[in-house]
């Protein structure tokens, strides 16, 4: 194939060749270098006033020729912005490009000789001999006839243009990290290393305060370019020296203001910073360089020092006025984008914090716990709407709950909070699964009125929540649901599947909608797992909701008994969850393990005058064949006869004790009766007849308390053993 463009006048990318090919001066002499004198007095190496017949004259094009081995023929690098481009003639043109880059380039460049299609404008970096880089517009083009190989065009970008496109990327994250680095990338293009300090305030997301002197805290959030620095020299995560910090604070407050400053050289650097090891920590080599610094300035009264951001560069290239006011102009347009990254920041501390608070606990010796929580995307502050709970209840048993609030970001965490803990005391205190629905099912609609609710534009209307609570000793789940997705139940057959739970409407309803929550009873053998989710999970545009939820059962089914269960948790989520999920992913996995059939027992007696001796008997007999302590076997005999008077006493039914032998060193007693009514310990006088029963209940034991069930009530203590 003739790899010669054709010379024909209709061709446009021919005429521009032909156009650059003069361009280049006759013999092809490759001039890359700056000015051959860079020596001078401190006048020439300060700020250069602009003249605006030199800013006419100021060349951003560059042409170089290639031939067809990609070697340099010939180039045109002579105006002062492409300093420092070595572009000899023989040298191979990869030698301009950053090492990263060379295949990507050279295969466009062959791919143009090839075909003779040109690439056009594509954004490019430029490898100076001092290791610095030119960020230029790059086109190659097939070499005019007679001409063979290639004319390649470099522009250095306009900072107008260069303005926009860096306010464009800055904004397009809210980590701040991320965001100091787009900002420090785009200053680059003003001097060869590029810096963003930022009050350590600023980078935490506290709010920024006035600062005693000396007491100011700097931390380097970006450095560009990325590269091996000299030992001492500060790198993103480094705190800069606190002389420096107060150096670099009082600089830019000049007449209490907030002011960009130049210093011009290395000798006025080091004058200005002094001690040696400040000047190790903040200036980028060995060379005489000139540093630009421009404050990030929050608008306000008084305004707001946000931070620092530096440019360094070559003493022999002195800041213009112009590029200063453009590094104002930039750093000012940008530094609303810290601001908000701080806000985020801040925003994302406290949410996380919330979320540590209502992490599930482990477990115990009767149930395993694992849980993950993934957040649809890192602009969501890191926690969402989802939330997962599980926490051991004063009876022994234990209560999960997992919950989704609508929305996310702070208004969603302060619901989340507020149901979670209000969930956990009212379990506490021992009402059903439906009873604490009933309340949230209130408080969400107290929380949505117009004076809270939706005057402080956010709304909790529709959110869900399943609870479960399992019993160790009977080995039974008893689940209350409110809009949530059904829990999946693997046995220890293996057979997996969702729970038959009755739909819901979700929580705070109108009252047309509202009915009574329901209590579904299911047993839970040993070794069977049981898992709780939100709807993240198992939702997929391309899947109805069933199908998702079938994956979900057939993806915990695969879970061994000996896995570890948080780690078959995280694998659970890896399988199910998308790379990109649309929604917040949560997954509460729990695995039953029980009392052992030893360790409990359980008798049914009538209500009548001789259940307490009967009583005391059976508990008796027990303990000593548990070989528990004398003295607590005392103490136990004695409470469990004064609950199960009490039951004669003032309730009607049959009388059920439990007895559990929990694990550490305590027994847990349950009496259970068909009344309705609630103990209370009353301080009692010296002479009534009744109410001792329960101040030596409360003598006896670490802790008692009442739950409520379907026929009655269970009255039970805590007794060390």
């Amino acid at each position: 194939m003739d790899s010669t463009p054709s010379s024909s006048s209709s061709s446009p990318f021919d005429l521009v060749s032909s156009a650059l090919g003069r361009y280049v001066p006759r013999g092809g002499a490759a001039a890359a270098g700056g000015p051959a004198n860079a020596q001078g007095d401190r006048a020439t190496r300060q700020r250069v006033p602009d003249n605006p017949a030199a800013d006419r004259q100021d060349q951003i094009l560059g042409v170089v020729n290639l031939d067809r081995d990609l070697r340099v023929t010939g180039c045109n690098l002579d105006a002062p912005v492409f300093a420092g481009l070595d572009a000899e003639a023989g040298s191979p043109f990869a030698d301009l490009l950053p090492a990263g880059d060379v295949p990507t380039v050279t295969r466009r460049l062959r791919q143009v000789l090839e075909i003779g299609e040109a690439h056009v404008a594509r954004i490019q970096r430029l490898r100076r001999g001092d290791g610095s880089e030119l960020v230029v517009s790059l086109s190659i083009l097939p070499a005019a006839a007679p001409q063979e190989g290639l004319t390649v065009s470099v522009i250095a970008m306009a900072r107008r243009l260069h303005l926009y496109a860096a306010e464009t990327a800055i904004g397009t994250s809210l980590d701040i990290g991320e965001t100091a680095q787009s900002l420090a990338e785009s200053l680059l293009a003003w001097g060869d290393v590029a810096a963003v300090d930022l009050d350590f305030a600023v980078w935490t997301g506290e709010g920024v305060t006035e600062h005693a002197q000396g007491r100011i805290r700097l931390r380097r959030a970006a450095l560009v370019p990325d590269r091996a620095w000299p030992e001492g020299y500060v790198t993103p995560g480094v705190d800069l020296p606190s002389d420096a910090s107060r150096l670099l604070a009082q600089a830019v407050r000049r007449d209490d203001a907030p002011q960009p400053i130049v210093i011009p050289d290395r000798e006025a650097v080091e004058r200005l910073l002094g001690s040696p090891r400040v000047i190790r920590a903040l200036v980028p080599g060995d060379r005489s360089a000139s540093v630009a610094c421009v404050p990030l300035v929050l608008d306000g009264a008084p305004p707001v020092v946000l931070g620092l951001a530096e440019v360094w560069r070559r003493a022999d290239r002195p800041f213009r006025d112009s590029e200063l006011f453009d590094l104002q102009e930039l750093v000012a347009r940008t530094s609303h984008h810290v601001d908000l990254a701080r806000q985020h920041q801040r925003e994302h501390t406290q949410v996380l914090a919330l979320q540590r608070r209502l992490l599930p606990r482990t477990g115990g010796h009767t149930i395993e716990i694992a849980s993950v929580y993934q957040p649809a995307t890192p602009d969501s502050a890191g926690v969402g709407g989802d939330w997962v709970n599980s926490f051991p209840l004063p009876d022994g048993r234990t209560a999960l709950v997992v919950g989704d609030v609508v929305g996310h970001g702070l208004g969603a965490a302060a619901t989340m909070g507020q149901l979670s803990m209000e969930a956990r005391a009212l379990l506490s205190a021992g009402l059903a699964p439906d009873e604490v629905l009933e309340h949230l099912d209130e408080t969400v609609t107290l929380l949505d009125d117009a004076e809270s609710g939706l005057a402080a534009g956010y709304s909790a209307l529709g959110s869900t929540c399943c609870i479960a609570l399992y019993d160790p000793v009977s080995h039974h789940v008893a689940l209350s649901s409110a809009g949530h997705l059904p829990p999946v139940l693997v046995l220890p057959n293996g057979h997996a599947g969702p729970l038959a739970v009755r739909p819901h409407p979700g929580l705070g309803a109108e009252f047309a909608l509202r009915e009574p929550f329901d209590v579904h009873t299911f047993g839970v053998p040993p070794g069977s797992l049981l898992a709780l989710y939100t709807d993240g999970l198992v939702e997929d545009p391309t899947l109805s909701i069933d199908e998702g939820i079938s994956r979900l059962a057939d993806a915990v089914s695969t879970v061994h008994p000996w896995d570890a269960l948080q780690q078959a948790a995280r694998h659970v989520v890896s399988v199910l969850a998308p790379v990109r999920q649309r929604d917040d992913v949560t997954l509460l996995l729990a695995r039953m393990i029980g009392h052992r059939k030893g360790d409990t027992a359980t008798w049914r007696l009538p209500a009548r005058d001789d259940a307490p001796a009967r009583a005391r008997a059976h508990v008796s007999t027990l303990l000593r064949q548990w070989h528990t302590r004398s003295d607590t076997r005392d103490d136990v005999t004695l409470l469990v006869s004064e609950l199960v008077t009490n039951a004669v006493r003032f309730a009607a039914g049959p009388i059920t004790i439990r007895l559990i032998r929990a694990g550490g060193h305590g027994l847990l007693c349950e009496v259970g009766d068909t009344g309705n009514g609630r103990p209370r310990l009353s301080r009692g006088r010296l002479l009534d007849d009744g109410g001792r029963g329960l101040h030596i209940v409360h003598r006896l034991t670490t802790r008692w308390g009442v739950r409520w069930t379907d026929t009655g009530k269970v009255v039970w203590a805590e007794v060390a053993r």
